[in-house]
């Protein structure tokens, strides 16, 4: 007897897992090699294409941490108040200019590079100064509130590695040793398009029977935010001639094709054939919840090749599936050896069913309880096209394939939208 298929989820075909998937992507996806140098103005957000190794200290002299007084250790009586004459000023940018004497205190200000000599600085607050001297009063440690050359960054240290995606507290660390240009892998160059005849543009009156396309907006915003060059190409017919011809024209000239819809088994579904007529089709279905019909595969176009991420058409699944498989085939062709996001554990508000032997990824926001710990609530509807439903949210819980449900109390891994689209 036959089968009726009234899952969309089942299917004679194996699913792969997302693990499956990630592995797949990191074996047959070669990182763009192009270089390029930058300001460092320009290199937030870019992915590092050296190492930069420091040619100096930082701090390259000793120096105070507090506006005080500074004195050598040995001058001062542990058990009682210390007067010394002031023998000197030393600000930031104005050294003292000389070593400094026995028996006398260099008046010094924050940042302020130490004297030659004296090992201890006495905080302000605790001094008194009278009559062109400072009274010091006892039971300070010596070296309290001096740092030490070298303090934050030794000289020939290795402080960024190549494959980092830069943040402004990297940039500013590169400057810290006098970097005023970084060497970074060229950005990705994407093609995005959607198919169907269905698919309207936003802006214009919906004829009957059509949706306006969300999809290609949230991937190219996402993208933008990878650090991605994206060229828009627009919504396709459902020709399988026009996508065929699209498709080749676009993987002359980028790095990447990511288009939505088309991948399922319909009559109208043309992008799959499309890909494997150019190129490879590495996989297109994922053993998760949304987003099964997702694929991974290369556009050939002469002697360039070009990666393919095939989205599924619903609004959910299609940012689901970027988030787990796009954005990290985009980092890793960029440059990146870091692609996996951090995930965190927290406690579950919720109970939840799910198939075995499928991720699902359930949309959830944090909230703050009455006993200090936060919890995940599940947010909005569940349908893979309520695409309302990740407004509000702060991410998604992750429920592996081994787990068919979940109670209230449990703890899950939870990945906040924050670690994947900042």
């Amino acid at each position: 007897m036959a089968q009726l298929s009234n899952d969309c989820f089942s299917g004679t075909d194996r699913l792969i897992t997302t693990s499956e998937a990630l592995t797949i992507l990191s074996d047959r996806i070669t990182p763009v090699t192009d270089v390029t140098a930058v300001p460092l103005r320009a290199a937030v957000g870019r992915i590092l294409a050296e190492d930069i190794v420091s040619p100096i200290d930082v701090p390259p002299h000793a120096n105070s941490a507090v506006d005080g007084y500074a004195v050598y250790f040995e001058d001062l009586d542990p058990s009682a108040a210390t007067t010394l004459p002031i023998g000197g000023r030393a600000a930031a940018g104005h050294p003292l200019g000389r070593a400094a004497n026995r028996g006398e205190a260099i008046r010094i200000f924050t940042g302020a590079p130490m004297p030659a000599g004296p090992d201890t600085v006495m905080m302000q607050e605790d001094c008194r100064e009278a009559d062109g001297g400072v009274t010091i009063a006892p039971g300070i440690k010596q070296g309290a509130n001096c740092r030490a050359a070298g303090e934050d960054v030794t000289k020939g240290r290795t402080i960024l590695k190549s494959g980092l995606r830069l943040r402004p507290q990297e940039v500013g660390l590169a400057a810290a040793v006098g970097r005023a240009e970084l060497q970074v892998f060229k950005k990705v160059r994407v093609a995005i398009f959607s198919t169907g005849d269905e698919v309207g543009e936003p802006g214009e009156t919906l004829a009957a029977g059509k949706i306006y396309d969300s999809n290609r907006y949230t991937t190219m915003s996402a993208l933008e935010r990878l650090g991605c060059v994206v060229d828009d190409l627009g919504i396709l017919q459902d020709s399988p001639e026009k996508i065929a011809e699209a498709i080749r024209k676009a993987a002359r000239s980028h790095d990447v094709l990511v288009t939505s819809g088309g991948m399922s088994v319909g009559e109208e579904d043309h992008v799959g054939k499309a890909v494997s007529d150019n190129g490879n089709l590495h996989f297109w279905r994922l053993a998760i919840k949304p987003g099964r019909p997702v694929s991974l595969g290369q556009v050939h176009a002469g002697d360039r090749s070009a990666a393919f991420i095939g989205l599924p058409g619903n609004p959910v699944a299609a940012m689901v599936t970027f988030l787990l498989i796009g954005r990290p085939l985009v980092l890793r062709l960029g440059g990146a050896t870091e692609i996996s996001p951090a995930v965190y554990r927290v406690t579950a508000g919720f109970t939840h069913k799910k198939k075995l032997k499928r991720r699902e990824y359930v949309r959830a926001r944090l909230e703050d309880t009455p006993d200090g710990t936060v919890r995940a609530q599940k947010h909005g509807a569940s349908g893979a096209g309520v695409l309302s439903s990740l407004v509000g949210a702060d991410g998604l819980v992750e429920l592996p394939e081994h787990m068919t449900e979940i109670e209230a109390g449990s703890t899950v891994n939870f990945l906040p939208f924050s670690e994947v689209l900042g």
